[in-house]
């Protein structure tokens, strides 16, 4: 993780996303509890989770646009849009406002999945590939490690001071994410060298593909017919149809994906019910999460090197299902326990899947390709989570819990069988030091020293000057 950090254009692009993770650690949970406090309701406080995952199902659309576009200009565009999204939360006075929070946690929904389309293309760009495991380890760690202080804070500002000081620092965040990405001196130095686009802004050339003269759609030569638009939304969907190793992942994890969505409502039940505590005792739960998915971000590369993307995957798939059937028991130590679990599992998961999807798509299609993974693996998330909303009023939480492990454990097994299609790519190339050339002037010494002095017939020395042959007495 160190070798990726000294790179300056990585660093940067951490830096300002530091800023805008800090930001979404703070709303997420905090939308949550608040709708929780106004209506005193499990069900539609988990629903906030599900508006806001409902835009992935337009992710074809978000991953065709972010294709077409130069990344730097569409990150910083996106994360101002995102600061503007959030001031309808400034006019929240009561119940009757719900919608507004709905409203904004949607939006929110659909910048945040433009965002990481984008970042995955400029990750892409920035990093070599032997360096990819590392870079996602990074952005992982920092995202897992914000949940130490991020929830918490958000819970603890709004229990002290309401909601729209939640919606003044998500707003603050956001806007420094996009000054310093968009700083002037921001280069990209590409891993994969794309083609440089033919114009400032957001304006590709038109009938071309951004960062091409080639029509888009087209072969590089220019020859054949232009696909019909329906074909380039759905590119990245059936790129990850036809390649063995992402469709095994996009099934297994969208089938784990399809029932721990449950755990957004059950958890608000747990602490009600089960340890009957505040709703804003949810955050205590969430930083303690953060402390695993702090570990698991820092483990997360060298669970990739030892087994690969899909083995990385796979085991932290399957770490989740312990974690939900600790949860099905109500102890405080237990529950500290699980959710501590749970926070290991998230990033190795997320790591597994980002790295093999970056290393086995063409550049051309990385957009659509990640926001269609995005899409297969959180709209089911999002499905479930809808569903849990109702689930949680009929059933015994505890009993979901049990189910939630049983079946993540089973989608563990299915991934880990499969992660010969993807085996461990090695430690990364260490830097090459070039050897220190001679000067001119002792190089040539050398060889007048060796005229002078006989030698084997027709050695070569090691400077690649020919020695001078013997003569025989």
């Amino acid at each position: 993780m160190r070798t990726v950090l000294s790179r300056p254009d990585f660093r940067l692009l951490f830096g300002g996303l530091l800023a805008s993770m800090t930001a979404e650690s703070i709303l997420l949970l905090a939308l949550a509890v608040w709708v929780k406090d106004l209506t005193g309701s499990d069900g539609l406080a988990g629903a906030t989770i599900f508006v806001i995952l409902a835009p992935r199902m337009l992710a074809p659309l978000v991953g065709w646009f972010v294709d077409r576009y130069p990344r730097r200009p569409c990150f910083v565009v996106t994360n101002l849009a995102t600061a503007l999204l959030l001031t309808p939360l400034l006019a929240v006075r009561g119940a009757a406002d719900l919608w507004l929070i709905y409203a904004v946690a949607a939006a929110y929904g659909l910048s945040n999945l433009t965002v990481g389309a984008v970042l995955s293309r400029l990750v892409r760009e920035l990093v070599p590939p032997d360096l990819l495991g590392e870079a996602n380890g990074a952005l992982q760690t920092a995202r897992q490690g914000l949940r130490l202080i991020g929830p918490l804070a958000g819970a603890g500002l709004y229990v002290a001071l309401g909601g729209w000081p939640l919606a003044v620092v998500g707003m603050a965040g956001f806007l420094v994410a996009a000054v310093v990405v968009g700083a002037p001196g921001t280069t990209t130095r590409p891993g994969t060298s794309p083609a440089p686009h033919p114009g400032p802004g957001l304006s590709p050339v038109p009938g071309t593909s951004a960062g091409s003269d080639t029509p888009a759609g087209l072969p590089a030569d220019g020859v054949g017919h232009r696909p019909r638009w329906a074909a380039e939304l759905l590119a990245g969907l059936r790129h990850l149809v036809d390649e063995p190793a992402l469709r095994r992942a996009l099934l297994g994890y969208g089938l784990g994906s399809l029932v721990m969505g449950f755990t957004e409502s059950l958890i608000f039940a747990y602490v009600d019910r089960g340890l009957g505590r505040e709703p804003a005792f949810v955050g205590v739960l969430f930083t303690v999460q953060g402390i695993g998915g702090l570990i698991g971000g820092l483990l997360s590369a060298t669970v990739l090197r030892r087994v690969g993307e899909l083995g990385a995957l796979a085991v932290g798939v399957a770490l989740f299902g312990p974690a939900a059937l600790l949860l099905a028991y109500p102890n405080l130590w237990l529950g500290l326990a699980a959710v501590l679990m749970a926070g290991l599992s998230l990033p190795l998961a997320l790591v597994g899947l980002h790295t093999l999807i970056q290393r086995r798509t063409p550049p051309e299609l990385l957009g659509r390709v990640a926001a269609a993974a995005e899409a297969a693996v959180r709209c089911p998330q999002a499905f479930s989570i809808g569903l849990g909303a109702l689930v949680v009023a009929l059933l015994d939480y505890r009993l979901v819990f049990a189910s939630v492990g049983l079946a993540t454990l089973l989608a563990g097994n299915y991934l880990w069988r499969g992660r010969h299609l993807s085996p461990p790519p090695g430690p990364p190339a260490g830097p090459r030091v070039p050897a220190q050339r001679r000067a001119p002037e002792q190089r040539q010494g050398e060889v007048d020293a060796r005229t002078r002095t006989p030698t084997r017939s027709g050695a070569v020395d090691h400077d690649g000057v020919a020695r001078v042959r013997a003569t025989p007495s």
